[in-house]
């Protein structure tokens, strides 16, 4: 790997980078700017990124990829756990031949970028967490069980979707077992010192109303779990609450994202 951030290859590129028992579709700007990582919902695409990237521009290295099983392109796997995908990141990165990047996470991924940034103090610019990545305990056997009964029903359906990329290559079951993980990494034991221990620039950027899956008003409640972290983390800030609901934060209020990466970039040449 480099150890310049902004070293880079000279063209844009796109291939499939192997890691473990399976391979990554992953596309890639190039260019002399920050790099800047896009991590993905849980079962979303890198396509999602456009707009955000669009508005950034091309003075950024844009990296995009698609994890195991997800898009048209990569992989199945046998394991398609949380840390497969952090261990993806770096992954990538090394393929990409990138020592220092930007995270920007959005729901599943803001989790992975959080992660990431507290493991590689040295190695994360900063990151910007997209609506995810509170610490809440909203997992409990009730809901546990409304999310495999979810699954299943969607079950019957996803595999004539999943040839358009719409839809993961993962069974229902792995897709309820993938989901359930994340609320045991979202409890406020697992995740707030995960938080509390960040020494890299971090900006959330959050959305308002309901998300697929909540009812009545706690998604609302579990955002409100990140006042705390605030104040206990000045590393950590909130950068913008906007108007859009989960799932359509990154199509309509992508220019608060790509505001959000820049007050990180910015804080990070401060550091330096």
């Amino acid at each position: 790997m480099t150890k310049n951030s902004t070293s880079s290859a000279s063209s844009k590129w796109t291939g499939m980078v192997p890691v473990d028992d399976t391979a990554l579709a992953v596309t890639d700007t190039g260019g002399p700017g920050i790099p800047v990582v896009y991590l993905n919902g849980q079962f979303a695409t890198q396509g999602y990124w456009r707009r955000v990237i669009t508005e950034l521009g091309t003075g950024w290295r844009h990296i995009t990829y698609d994890e195991r099983a997800r898009g048209k392109r990569s992989k199945r796997s046998a394991d398609y756990s949380f840390e497969a995908a952090v261990r993806d990141v770096d992954a990538v990165l090394a393929a990409r031949g990138v020592d220092r990047a930007l995270v920007v996470g959005w729901s599943y991924g803001a989790f992975v970028g959080a992660h990431w940034a507290g493991r590689n103090p040295d190695r994360a610019l900063g990151a910007v967490l997209v609506d995810g990545a509170e610490p809440y305990d909203w997992l409990d056997e009730a809901m546990e069980r409304r999310i495999r009964k979810t699954f299943r029903r969607m079950g019957w359906f996803t595999p004539l979707l999943r040839p358009t990329g719409l839809v993961p290559r993962m069974t229902a079951e792995q897709q309820a077992d993938s989901n359930i993980e994340l609320g045991r990494l979202s409890r406020e034991r697992e995740l707030g010192p995960v938080l509390d221990n960040i020494t890299v620039p971090v900006r959330y950027v959050l959305a308002s109303g309901s998300s697929f899956g909540s009812k009545g008003d706690e998604q609302e409640r579990i955002r409100a779990s990140l006042d705390q972290v605030f104040e206990r983390n000045s590393n950590i800030r909130l950068s913008a609450k906007v108007a859009s609901n989960h799932g359509a934060i990154l199509k309509k209020d992508f220019p608060a994202v790509a505001e959000a990466v820049r007050e990180v970039a910015a804080l990070d040449r401060g550091r330096h």
